[in-house]
């Protein structure tokens, strides 16, 4: 490890809000720091919320020892209260209060966590909009900042604001000059908070019978925040989103080493008929779905059929376009791969829907990218509740 190399513990526990917990351990590596994912659990595997699984590196009860630079804690119920409930770790986060170094947390653990451990008494600090009460009841001084910093505590709100919150901390850690680094690989909102808003071309119909059939495949070296934000969103609008791992194990070890475990392998559902075929990327992930022949054929079934598929990032440029995907199409991808697009009109765009295609392009538009599905099948309020909902 780096001389210059900052530690951070982030504790999850069953029912831990997967979006956050990923996009913080995806963030905080992005800038350099050396994240340690912890289990509050007996067993290292977590059942998060939304049906989503997550794999720790190691458990709570083996590190209680060691020190870090930062430790943040995700929201969620029931992991916020598990978080709360477990001694080792309120030792360790008020140990860490009393030597000086950060403590973070977002959602409902300000409240249930850090204020209920006394650490917020007469600090300004935010969370969830249902937890803000309780914040107050614990003698801080709640806000409604989308991140707060306060001394040596950062707060922050929800699922929409864990990409701020986790830049904050980067500059808290390293400074601006990495901050500025990292905004122009993640394409962080520049307006978080408003209302969002996509491209349409050629409006079309997406229909579906009772719910949604949503695939959303993941191979080695995926981006995790694209997988877990399609995944998470598309659950709360309770579409059935099913998770297929690219290969011969169910655990998928993303591009920034955060470990995910797929409902079922690729090769399980090939034969199945989805309303959605929608892609993450990842520069290194989205070459291993190109190679994957039996998922590429499926999107091009998909294409026959004129049901809609979608894909983010890198996916884009190094699946759709060399498939011939992308014909009479304006699309979207990450900066980096966007020279590969024959059409780039549109590669400006956050979010681009033309006709059954949408596309998007990093992990600071995922939630556009799956808020813009939402609508697509259920309409335009339904997506601007879950976007409160989730404080996009």
């Amino acid at each position: 490890m780096a001389p210059s190399t900052k530690t951070v513990l982030i504790p999850i526990a069953h029912g831990t809000e997967p979006l956050e917990a990923v996009a913080m351990i995806t963030v905080l590596r992005r800038g350099g720091a050396d994240v340690m994912v912890a289990s509050v659990e007996t067993q290292v595997g977590v059942d998060a919320c939304h049906g989503i699984k997550m794999v720790a590196d190691t458990l709570l009860s083996d590190i209680t020892d060691s020190v870090f630079d930062l430790i943040v804690l995700p929201g969620g119920l029931p992991g916020g209260e598990t978080l709360k409930n477990c001694k080792p770790l309120e030792n360790m986060v008020k140990k860490q209060d009393s030597e000086g170094r950060l403590n973070a947390a977002i959602c409902c653990a300000p409240a249930l966590a850090l204020g209920t451990w006394g650490l917020l008494e007469g600090k300004k600090a935010t969370g969830y909009p249902v937890f803000m009460e309780k914040l107050a009841a614990t003698c801080a001084t709640a806000v409604e900042s989308r991140v707060q910093i306060d001394g040596r505590i950062v707060t922050s709100r929800g699922p929409g604001t864990t990409i701020e919150f986790s830049i904050t901390l980067i500059e808290q850690l390293y400074g601006k000059e990495k901050v500025d680094e990292l905004l122009s690989v993640l394409l962080v909102r520049p307006n978080p908070g408003e209302e969002f808003t996509f491209t349409e071309l050629n409006q079309t119909n997406w229909s579906f019978e009772d719910t949604p059939q949503i695939l959303v495949p993941i191979v080695e070296e995926s981006e995790e925040v694209e997988a877990i934000a399609l995944v998470d969103i598309l659950r709360r609008a309770k579409a059935n989103v099913v998770i297929a791992a690219v290969g011969e194990s169910l655990e998928v070890v993303g591009s920034q080493k955060a470990k995910l475990v797929a409902d079922v392998l690729l090769d399980d559902v090939a034969e199945k008929s989805f309303d959605l075929i929608v892609l993450p990327g990842g520069l290194n992930g989205a070459p291993r779905f190109a190679s994957c022949e039996k998922l590429v054929n499926m999107l091009k079934k998909q294409a026959e059929a004129n049901k809609p598929f979608g894909g983010i990032c890198a996916s884009p440029a190094y699946v759709f376009e060399p498939n011939g995907l992308l014909k009479g199409k304006k699309a979207t991808t990450h900066p980096r791969v966007s020279d590969k697009l024959s059409d780039q009109s549109h590669i400006e765009h956050r979010v681009v829907v033309d006709g059954n295609v949408i596309t998007s392009r990093a992990p600071g538009t995922a939630m556009e990218f799956s808020l813009a599905i939402v609508e697509k099948f259920y309409g335009r309020e339904k997506a601007l509740q879950l976007a409160k909902a989730t404080l996009v």
